[in-house]
């Protein structure tokens, strides 16, 4: 198994790409909910640009990459399918499925914005852009902690890394709702 630790690598790689893709789009959706209430010309020069970024980094960049993670995560767990009895494991897949869902809803809030329906506020994807950064944290401790304390300590970790995302949120829509060029 000399090429284990090449299958993990790429697996990782494509973890990161496919995270930094499901980071900065929900980004590029603000900015379009946001232009889709500008006055024309605006409107339409922002919204074709930014449907154009939005398009090349989702099926560029995010859904290769989510799908290429997964695989080689599928590879790995052959390779070593002891780690299928473990519990941590069994919480980690469960967050993975829960970021395969939030890439799917993503993919939803994708197919809306390129068709010019605006369901959401930008403000909603605000707070949806750190949906895939909970997720981060609950699977990196879970694969480094990996025992039942420190994975107690991990989640608590992450419920009050929510609540700071949350104050820090309202604190920026406050100095938001001062200045509007901010």
């Amino acid at each position: 198994m000399a090429y284990y630790n090449y299958i993990k690598a790429f697996h990782l790689i494509f973890v990161i790409t496919w995270f930094a893709g499901l980071f900065y789009i929900p980004r590029l959706f603000v900015y379009q909910i946001e232009a889709f209430y500008k006055p024309s010309p605006e409107k339409e020069i922002l919204g074709k640009q930014l449907k154009l970024m939005a398009k090349r980094l989702w099926f560029i960049i995010t859904w290769p990459s989510a799908i290429l993670a997964i695989l080689f995560a599928a590879w790995l767990l052959i390779l070593q399918p002891v780690w299928l009895k473990e519990p941590w494991m069994h919480a980690k897949l469960a967050f993975v499925g829960l970021l395969v869902i939030y890439h799917l809803k993503t993919h939803q809030y994708f197919k809306q914005l390129q068709q010019d329906i605006v369901k959401k506020s930008s403000n909603y994807m605000r707070i949806w852009n750190e949906g895939a950064t909970f997720i981060l944290f609950a699977i990196v401790f879970l694969v480094i902690l990996r025992s039942a304390i420190n994975w107690i300590w991990g989640v608590l970790g992450i419920l009050l890394l929510g609540v700071l995302i949350m104050l820090g949120f309202k604190i920026y829509k406050k100095i938001r709702d001062k200045n509007p060029e901010s």
